[in-house]
């Protein structure tokens, strides 16, 4: 019976240890202080592998001193990060550390037992090389214990070079032999040059004069004093945003036009990005959210890399960590441009090696190092650049979030404005041959840009999708088409109607993202899509419903809204305010006020006037909205010197209209009555005219027009607020109107507003109903305050009556 396997001896157990972290990719600190000798691996940042991070655990630190053989363990761990083709080795590796920190006794070496010697990697002494999937084999010794035949050591991977700084000269001890087959201590030579061990001053370095080894996925170059090096184009790639890529496996089967849809606007991109003649090359698309944005994108994208002509592209996504911020986008151009010419990957690769901070520096910065040098350097070499691929592709723009950069917050739109003043001062150079297409919501940052006075206005050829391209006859064509293929999985072809197609393309208001949500509730797996297709077209929601077919459409919305909640109330001047409230009155007035008992005669209120009694700044509603843009815009309305909300999707207003899809966002109708009220009366008591002294003509209040309509609606509208039966306002709000003498200044405005003559009488007496019923309602609670108001009203009853 063969005898059974023992303990591992001392040697293995020190080169298993020390080399294990090096052949999974990790690093480490090794110190030999045998000759003062040391070796340190640091990370690609600057900080040493070494850390108490799971990710960055150094190997265990093994001192030796030089008058013994004994090896002391200072900390072991197990190792962590094996391959696949490792496993073997590492759960040898494992229980060895185990023991060894579980019984410290085992760690002494009798001193009679010889260590074998490191042989050198030259001509004599190959190195080991091949995957060793068996047990480690071990030798007889006379003492019983089995020790490594360090020929057969189970490494999985050519050893490393790996050079230990040794800059200053130690004397040389000469009680450690070199090379002698019983030595107590391996003679450590160079793989490269073995007579280098007694270089530097005699300092014993481990492998000496070693260069160009890798440590886990990153090359490491050592010079002479001992300082490393990375490789660049390895750093590079670390910078990359990788599921950016339009054909990354992150981005499997992403949306795209079907090629008989959106065939105008598809034909207009395609000849702007061919037609490298063309004055502007810079061409922003801007659009809705869900108005095909990213499916044309990624249509000119895979058009681009059939035709070679693709330089490069940047899908951005708000949903995705690795792409959700401006970080990433210029090392991935440069990574992607790199990869179209050998000689311009080298220039990329030796300029960051030179400079490899040029990431922690600004976007016009990266964009000039990445990308200008290197192409012109390339053309210096007498390379053609009209050769090189040249359509550079940039999406989503808008969903860059905000980052901490050095520990200091920077918003989104201020990063996605850096980059676009990159991209006009550093790409759009006429001696470079790059045409940009970027595709974004109408956010702040490239709807300031693009307005007029904006620094991209007249460098820019800008496509407003929503307005320019109406999408319905491809919206029809889309479903038909997808309805048709489930009748045929379904074989029933009569499963839907062209009425039912046409009923979802006019809900969809011109927006692709609604068909494309409705066809995707109605083809999921194992339900029947004649159902699911009824109950998108009776659909009406209800508490504790659990179909919910527009769940993909309300995360959407709810995101757009929370971000700018948070935006607009981050601002300093815009404390105390509530963004939701506050857009909820604009949103009511797309189809009204309504403030009598059915919605009859519903109030509309010009955009510009209803900031005025909403307390905001002048252009206030602009602000508002301008992280909004992609779904709504202020236009005129039936009066066209008047502006009013304008939503482009019918379904986002069905959003903010129902609880249980706008869930924590939702404003009811009953709150925004009760503020309008609220602002009337603030607007009115407020008011800086001197009442006692008006001029006879409303036009000759010194007022400014806007200040005047404003008020002017306070007073008529405040009556009807008050008693409209959506109101909870406190009733203590009335008194305290009434104790600021408000009803006396409606008194005193009253003449200059109203001529009561027959044209106009049927207004005046439903202006003074609605004051009497105010009076009524606060009788029995409110007597006095009830008294005063009825007195106004009576005199002005009286005065119309005369």
């Amino acid at each position: 019976m063969p005898p059974k396997s023992k303990k591992p001896g001392l040697w293995s157990r020190f080169v298993s240890s020390r080399f294990a972290s090096f052949f999974r990719g990790r690093g480490g600190r090794l110190t030999v202080d045998g000759h003062q000798g040391s070796a340190e691996i640091t990370n690609p940042d600057g900080g040493a592998f070494g850390s108490d991070h799971a990710s960055t655990r150094s190997a265990p630190n093994f001192s030796l001193p030089v008058e013994s053989s004994t090896l002391q363990c200072h900390e072991s761990r197990p190792p962590i990060g094996q391959s696949r083709s490792e496993s073997d080795t590492v759960k040898h590796l494992q229980s060895t550390a185990l023991s060894m920190s579980n019984n410290e006794g085992a760690l002494q070496q009798p001193s009679h037992h010889p260590i074998p010697s490191l042989q050198s990697h030259n001509n004599n002494n190959p190195p080991v090389s091949g995957a060793y999937d068996g047990p480690t084999p071990f030798l007889p010794s006379t003492s019983g214990r089995s020790e490594p035949s360090w020929s057969n050591c189970p490494l999985t991977r050519p050893i490393p070079n790996l050079l230990l700084p040794a800059g200053s000269p130690t004397p040389h001890n000469e009680n450690i032999p070199r090379q002698h087959s019983h030595s107590p201590l391996p003679s450590l030579q160079s793989f490269d040059n073995p007579a280098a061990s007694g270089a530097h001053g005699g300092a014993t370095a481990f492998f000496p004069g070693a260069s160009g080894f890798q440590v886990g996925a990153f090359n490491v170059n050592v010079n002479s004093a001992g300082v490393r090096s990375m490789d660049g184009w390895e750093l590079l790639i670390g910078r990359t945003a990788p599921n950016a890529l339009h054909n990354s496996r992150a981005r499997f089967d992403a949306p795209k036009c079907d090629e008989d849809t959106r065939v105008e606007v598809t034909s207009e991109l395609m000849e702007w990005i061919e037609d490298r003649k063309a004055p502007q090359r810079l061409l922003c698309m801007t659009g809705a959210a869900g108005s095909g944005k990213s499916c044309l994108q990624q249509t000119a994208a895979e058009k681009c890399a059939k035709g070679n002509i693709l330089a490069a592209s940047c899908f951005l996504s708000a949903e995705d960590p690795t792409r959700n911020t401006v970080r990433p986008v210029i090392p991935t151009i440069a990574y992607q441009l790199g990869q179209t010419n050998n000689t311009l990957k080298l220039l990329i690769k030796t300029t960051i090696e030179k400079n490899p901070l040029i990431f922690s520096q600004t976007l016009e910065a990266q964009t000039t190092a990445l990308i200008v040098g290197p192409v012109k350097n390339l053309r210096d070499t007498g390379s053609d650049l009209r050769d090189l691929p040249y359509a550079v592709l940039i999406d989503g723009l808008d969903e860059c979030k905000d980052e901490d950069l050095e520990g200091r917050k920077v918003k989104g739109e201020d990063r996605q404005a850096e980059l676009l003043m990159a991209i006009r001062r550093c790409l759009l150079a006429d001696d470079l041959p790059f045409r940009i297409f970027v595709a974004t919501r109408p956010e702040l940052a490239i709807h300031s840009a693009l307005q007029p006075g904006g620094h991209l206005r007249d460098m820019a050829y800008h496509i407003q999708l929503s307005d320019k391209y109406d999408a319905t006859a491809d919206m029809r064509r889309y479903l038909r088409r997808r309805f048709e293929d489930i009748g045929l999985r379904i074989s029933n072809s009569n499963w839907f109607s062209e009425d039912n197609i046409e009923t979802l393309v006019q809900a969809g208001s011109g927006q692709f993202i609604y068909v494309a949500t409705v066809y995707r509730y109605i083809s999921t797996p194992r339900t029947s899509p004649a159902a699911r297709l009824k109950i998108i077209l009776t659909w009406t929601p209800r508490e504790g419903q659990a179909t919910q077919p527009f769940e993909v459409l309300d995360k959407l919305y709810t995101n757009i809204l929370l971000d700018a909640k948070n935006a607009y109330e981050a601002v300093d001047s815009h404390h105390g305010r509530d963004f939701l409230l506050l857009f909820r009155m604009y949103h009511i007035d797309v189809p009204g006020f309504v403030l009598g008992a059915t919605a009859a005669d519903p109030v509309y209120i010009a955009a510009d006037v209803l900031s005025a009694l909403l307390s905001l700044e002048p252009q206030g509603e602009e602000t508002l909205i301008s992280d909004l843009r992609c779904l709504v815009a202020f236009k005129p309305g039936v009066f066209l010197d008047q502006l009013r909300l304008h939503l482009y999707h019918k379904s986002f207003s069905d959003f903010l209209e129902e609880p249980s899809r706008a869930k924590d966002l939702f404003v009811p109708e009953s709150r925004v009555i009760t503020h309008l009220a609220k602002c009337l009366m603030q607007h009115i008591i407020k008011c800086p005219l001197d009442f006692d002294s008006l001029p006879p003509k409303w036009e000759e209040l010194p007022l400014s027009k806007l200040h005047r309509e404003s008020l002017r609606r306070a007073v008529g509208l405040l009556p009807f607020s008050l008693r409209s039966p959506r109101n909870a306002l406190d009733e203590d709000e009335v008194v305290g109107f009434t104790q600021n003498d408000g009803w006396q200044k409606i008194d005193n405005l009253v003449p200059l507003l109203y001529c009561f003559h027959s044209g106009v009488r049927y207004d005046c007496e439903t202006w003074i109903s609605a004051v009497h019923e105010i009076s009524d309602h606060l009788k029995e609670r409110k007597p006095e305050t009830a008294a005063v108001i009825l007195v106004f009203a009576k005199r002005w009853r009286d005065i119309m009556a005369w």
